[in-house]
């Protein structure tokens, strides 16, 4: 038997650390939250993404009281710049959250099923997709979003 690590690597900022356009994504992400549907969690979600042109699509999470009809904010982010610009990569996503007390402290993870098409997402456009993800006490930096789904399942995985 051999004892095997898998180990990730991701950056701590401030936000005033950030460039002028990572700031202005995240402010994007932070201001989708307004428009979240989440009358069930209360915990509002929103994302922006920026394309390989430099459009910038938002999403936010959207809740049903059917569980689990509803959809996560990466989800409808990804899924609408792919259907609306399926030519142009998306170079980053920015995430932020937020309860009924306000923006979260730490940054949040995404769930396994936006991790799953984030992967899907950089394996269609065959480049890295970068994450920043939002907290008022810092900003994660994660370079390529295939990071966060170590042994990942892909079409690889089918042959």
């Amino acid at each position: 038997m051999r004892d095997l690590n898998l180990h990730i690597s991701f950056k701590l900022y401030a936000y005033d650390e950030l460039s002028e356009a990572d700031r202005w994504l995240l402010d994007a992400a932070c201001e989708a939250t307004g428009r979240s549907y989440a009358p069930y969690s209360h915990f509002s979600v929103g994302a922006a993404a920026r394309l390989a042109d430099g459009t910038i699509v938002t999403g936010t999470n959207q809740e049903n009281a059917a569980y689990p009809s509803g959809l996560c904010a990466e989800r409808t982010t990804l899924f609408y710049a792919n259907s609306q610009y399926p030519d142009q990569p998306v170079t980053t996503l920015a995430i932020a959250a937020r309860n009924e007390e306000g923006f979260l402290d730490d940054p949040i993870p995404p769930c396994g099923a936006c991790r799953q098409v984030m992967l899907e997402t950089e394996k269609r456009f065959q480049q890295p997709m970068r994450l920043l993800l939002y907290g008022k006490k810092g900003v994660y930096e994660i370079e390529r979003a295939s990071d966060l789904l170590p042994l990942s399942f892909d079409a690889a995985s089918m042959k």
